[in-house]
Protein backbone atom coordinates (compact mmCIF):
# COMPACT_ATOMS: atom_id res chain seq x y z
CA UNK A 1 0.00 0.00 0.00
CA UNK A 2 1.17 3.56 -0.71
CA UNK A 3 2.05 6.17 1.87
CA UNK A 4 -1.36 7.78 1.39
CA UNK A 5 -2.98 4.83 3.13
CA UNK A 6 -0.61 5.05 6.11
CA UNK A 7 -1.16 8.79 6.43
CA UNK A 8 -4.97 8.65 6.15
CA UNK A 9 -6.88 10.89 8.56
CA UNK A 10 -8.71 8.02 10.21
CA UNK A 11 -5.52 6.61 11.80
CA UNK A 12 -5.07 9.60 14.13
CA UNK A 13 -8.86 9.81 14.56
CA UNK A 14 -8.85 6.31 16.05
CA UNK A 15 -5.86 7.25 18.19
CA UNK A 16 -7.69 10.31 19.49
CA UNK A 17 -10.81 8.28 20.31
CA UNK A 18 -8.80 5.76 22.34
CA UNK A 19 -6.92 8.58 24.04
CA UNK A 20 -10.07 10.43 25.12
CA UNK A 21 -11.56 7.18 26.47
CA UNK A 22 -8.55 6.72 28.68
CA UNK A 23 -8.55 10.36 29.77
CA UNK A 24 -12.15 9.92 30.92
CA UNK A 25 -11.31 6.76 32.85
CA UNK A 26 -8.30 8.40 34.51
CA UNK A 27 -10.21 11.53 35.48
CA UNK A 28 -12.91 9.32 37.00
CA UNK A 29 -10.27 7.38 38.97
CA UNK A 30 -8.61 10.59 40.13
CA UNK A 31 -11.95 12.05 41.24
CA UNK A 32 -12.62 8.92 43.30
CA UNK A 33 -9.12 8.34 44.76
CA UNK A 34 -7.19 11.62 44.25
CA UNK A 35 -3.90 9.90 43.40
CA UNK A 36 -1.28 12.09 41.64
CA UNK A 37 -0.27 9.37 39.17
CA UNK A 38 -3.81 9.28 37.78
CA UNK A 39 -3.80 13.04 37.19
CA UNK A 40 -0.36 12.96 35.54
CA UNK A 41 -1.42 10.13 33.23
CA UNK A 42 -4.64 12.00 32.41
CA UNK A 43 -2.62 15.06 31.32
CA UNK A 44 -0.29 12.89 29.23
CA UNK A 45 -3.10 11.11 27.43
CA UNK A 46 -4.99 14.38 26.97
CA UNK A 47 -1.94 15.80 25.17
CA UNK A 48 -1.76 12.58 23.15
CA UNK A 49 -5.44 12.70 22.15
CA UNK A 50 -5.50 16.42 21.29
CA UNK A 51 -2.32 16.07 19.20
CA UNK A 52 -3.95 13.18 17.34
CA UNK A 53 -7.00 15.36 16.61
CA UNK A 54 -4.68 17.98 15.13
CA UNK A 55 -3.05 15.30 12.95
CA UNK A 56 -6.45 14.09 11.75
CA UNK A 57 -7.61 17.61 10.88
CA UNK A 58 -4.41 18.36 9.00
CA UNK A 59 -4.76 15.18 6.95
CA UNK A 60 -8.46 15.71 6.29
CA UNK A 61 -8.07 19.35 5.22
CA UNK A 62 -4.65 19.00 3.61
CA UNK A 63 -3.30 22.01 5.51
CA UNK A 64 -1.48 22.89 8.72
CA UNK A 65 -2.36 26.10 10.54
CA UNK A 66 1.02 27.41 11.80
CA UNK A 67 -0.26 28.20 15.30
CA UNK A 68 -1.96 24.81 15.62
CA UNK A 69 1.23 23.15 14.41
CA UNK A 70 3.30 24.86 17.11
CA UNK A 71 0.97 23.60 19.85
CA UNK A 72 0.88 20.17 18.19
CA UNK A 73 4.66 19.74 18.25
CA UNK A 74 4.88 20.67 21.93
CA UNK A 75 1.99 18.43 23.02
CA UNK A 76 3.07 15.44 20.94
CA UNK A 77 6.63 15.59 22.27
CA UNK A 78 5.91 16.31 25.94
CA UNK A 79 3.12 13.80 26.58
CA UNK A 80 5.62 10.97 27.25
CA UNK A 81 7.11 13.06 30.04
CA UNK A 82 3.76 13.23 31.82
CA UNK A 83 3.18 9.50 31.37
CA UNK A 84 6.60 8.85 32.89
CA UNK A 85 5.76 11.27 35.71
CA UNK A 86 2.63 9.27 36.50
CA UNK A 87 4.65 6.06 36.68
CA UNK A 88 7.17 7.72 39.01
CA UNK A 89 4.37 8.87 41.35
CA UNK A 90 2.96 5.33 41.30
CA UNK A 91 6.14 3.42 42.20
CA UNK A 92 7.59 5.81 44.81
CA UNK A 93 6.24 6.12 48.33
CA UNK A 94 7.62 9.61 48.93
CA UNK A 95 6.73 12.42 46.55
CA UNK A 96 10.08 14.22 46.65
CA UNK A 97 11.53 12.61 43.52
CA UNK A 98 8.37 12.79 41.38
CA UNK A 99 7.81 16.40 42.47
CA UNK A 100 11.33 17.24 41.31
CA UNK A 101 10.68 15.50 38.00
CA UNK A 102 7.41 17.42 37.68
CA UNK A 103 9.39 20.63 38.03
CA UNK A 104 11.83 19.40 35.39
CA UNK A 105 8.99 18.57 32.97
CA UNK A 106 7.29 21.95 33.46
CA UNK A 107 10.62 23.77 33.07
CA UNK A 108 11.42 21.95 29.82
CA UNK A 109 7.84 22.46 28.62
CA UNK A 110 8.12 26.21 29.15
CA UNK A 111 11.43 26.44 27.28
CA UNK A 112 10.12 24.24 24.47
CA UNK A 113 6.87 26.18 24.09
CA UNK A 114 8.62 29.54 24.15
CA UNK A 115 11.22 28.39 21.64
CA UNK A 116 8.63 26.95 19.27
CA UNK A 117 6.64 30.20 19.18
CA UNK A 118 9.77 32.30 18.62
CA UNK A 119 11.12 30.13 15.81
CA UNK A 120 10.37 30.97 12.20
CA UNK A 121 8.79 27.90 10.62
CA UNK A 122 10.18 26.44 7.41
CA UNK A 123 7.04 26.91 5.33
CA UNK A 124 8.00 24.44 2.58
CA UNK A 125 8.13 21.72 5.23
CA UNK A 126 4.79 22.73 6.74
CA UNK A 127 2.76 20.34 4.64
CA UNK A 128 -0.21 18.27 5.68
CA UNK A 129 0.01 15.47 8.15
CA UNK A 130 2.51 12.70 8.29
CA UNK A 131 5.16 14.22 6.06
CA UNK A 132 5.74 17.18 8.35
CA UNK A 133 7.12 15.58 11.54
CA UNK A 134 9.20 18.20 13.31
CA UNK A 135 11.07 19.30 10.20
CA UNK A 136 9.21 22.61 9.98
CA UNK A 137 11.18 23.65 13.08
CA UNK A 138 14.56 22.85 11.53
CA UNK A 139 17.07 20.02 11.87
CA UNK A 140 16.82 17.47 14.65
CA UNK A 141 19.86 18.89 16.45
CA UNK A 142 18.64 22.50 16.37
CA UNK A 143 16.80 24.43 19.06
CA UNK A 144 13.94 24.17 19.89
CA UNK A 145 13.41 20.82 18.18
CA UNK A 146 15.99 19.11 20.36
CA UNK A 147 13.86 19.97 23.41
CA UNK A 148 11.73 16.94 22.57
CA UNK A 149 14.57 14.71 23.79
CA UNK A 150 14.30 15.41 27.55
CA UNK A 151 10.64 14.34 27.48
CA UNK A 152 11.03 11.35 25.17
CA UNK A 153 14.14 9.86 26.77
CA UNK A 154 13.30 10.37 30.45
CA UNK A 155 9.60 9.59 30.05
CA UNK A 156 10.21 6.39 28.08
CA UNK A 157 12.83 5.21 30.58
CA UNK A 158 10.45 5.83 33.47
CA UNK A 159 7.57 4.04 31.77
CA UNK A 160 9.67 1.02 30.83
CA UNK A 161 11.66 0.98 34.08
CA UNK A 162 8.57 1.37 36.24
CA UNK A 163 6.77 -1.41 34.39
CA UNK A 164 9.82 -3.69 34.68
CA UNK A 165 9.98 -2.99 38.42
CA UNK A 166 6.28 -3.87 38.75
CA UNK A 167 6.81 -7.12 36.84
CA UNK A 168 9.58 -8.16 39.22
CA UNK A 169 7.47 -7.14 42.22
CA UNK A 170 4.27 -8.94 41.23
CA UNK A 171 5.60 -12.02 39.41
CA UNK A 172 5.96 -14.14 42.58
CA UNK A 173 2.44 -13.21 43.74
CA UNK A 174 -0.14 -15.39 42.05
CA UNK A 175 -3.11 -13.16 42.86
CA UNK A 176 -1.37 -10.11 41.42
CA UNK A 177 0.05 -11.77 38.31
CA UNK A 178 -2.51 -10.00 36.12
CA UNK A 179 -0.46 -6.86 36.75
CA UNK A 180 2.60 -8.58 35.28
CA UNK A 181 0.87 -9.00 31.93
CA UNK A 182 -0.52 -5.49 32.17
CA UNK A 183 2.97 -4.08 32.56
CA UNK A 184 4.26 -6.20 29.68
CA UNK A 185 1.63 -4.52 27.49
CA UNK A 186 2.63 -1.08 28.79
CA UNK A 187 6.27 -1.77 27.91
CA UNK A 188 5.30 -2.92 24.40
CA UNK A 189 3.11 0.15 23.84
CA UNK A 190 5.84 2.47 25.08
CA UNK A 191 8.43 0.86 22.81
CA UNK A 192 6.13 1.26 19.80
CA UNK A 193 5.54 4.96 20.57
CA UNK A 194 9.24 5.56 21.15
CA UNK A 195 10.18 3.65 18.00
CA UNK A 196 7.67 5.43 15.79
CA UNK A 197 8.68 8.81 17.22
CA UNK A 198 12.39 8.10 16.71
CA UNK A 199 11.79 7.02 13.10
CA UNK A 200 9.75 10.17 12.45
CA UNK A 201 12.49 12.30 13.98
CA UNK A 202 14.98 10.65 11.62
CA UNK A 203 12.74 11.45 8.64
CA UNK A 204 10.91 8.13 8.19
CA UNK A 205 7.32 9.08 9.05
CA UNK A 206 5.39 6.41 7.13
CA UNK A 207 4.63 4.32 10.20
CA UNK A 208 3.96 7.20 12.60
CA UNK A 209 0.15 7.31 12.54
CA UNK A 210 -0.44 3.51 12.59
CA UNK A 211 2.23 3.20 15.28
CA UNK A 212 0.50 5.79 17.43
CA UNK A 213 -2.87 4.08 17.02
CA UNK A 214 -1.57 0.58 17.79
CA UNK A 215 0.46 1.87 20.75
CA UNK A 216 -2.53 3.72 22.20
CA UNK A 217 -4.66 0.57 21.96
CA UNK A 218 -1.98 -1.57 23.65
CA UNK A 219 -1.39 1.02 26.38
CA UNK A 220 -5.12 1.32 27.04
CA UNK A 221 -5.36 -2.47 27.23
CA UNK A 222 -2.44 -2.60 29.65
CA UNK A 223 -3.73 0.13 31.94
CA UNK A 224 -7.24 -1.35 31.98
CA UNK A 225 -5.83 -4.81 32.75
CA UNK A 226 -3.74 -3.40 35.57
CA UNK A 227 -6.81 -1.85 37.15
CA UNK A 228 -6.06 -1.43 40.85
CA UNK A 229 -4.43 -3.44 43.60
CA UNK A 230 -7.90 -4.08 45.04
CA UNK A 231 -8.51 -6.93 42.59
CA UNK A 232 -5.44 -8.79 43.84
CA UNK A 233 -6.16 -7.91 47.46
CA UNK A 234 -9.67 -9.34 47.18
CA UNK A 235 -8.25 -12.53 45.62
CA UNK A 236 -5.81 -12.91 48.53
CA UNK A 237 -8.64 -12.46 51.06
CA UNK A 238 -10.74 -15.07 49.23
CA UNK A 239 -7.85 -17.56 49.25
CA UNK A 240 -7.19 -17.01 52.95
CA UNK A 241 -10.88 -17.45 53.76
CA UNK A 242 -10.98 -20.74 51.80
CA UNK A 243 -7.86 -21.99 53.56
CA UNK A 244 -9.35 -21.23 56.96
CA UNK A 245 -12.68 -22.88 56.14
CA UNK A 246 -10.96 -26.05 54.92
CA UNK A 247 -8.65 -26.35 57.90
Amino acid sequence: MDSGFWSAWWWPTLTAALGFVYVGLLVKQWYERRKPHQLAWAVGFLFYAVAAVMEAVSEYTGTWNPTVYRFYIVMAASMVGFLGLGTLYLITKKRTLPNLYLGFVIFCLGIFLGGVFKTQLITENLVAGITVGGTALGSGSSFPRLMSLPFNISGSLLLIGGSAWSIIKFLPKKEFRYRVWANVLIIIGTLIIAGAGSMARAGNTVGLYPGEMVASAILLWGFLLAGTLQKGTDAVKTRIAKDRSSS
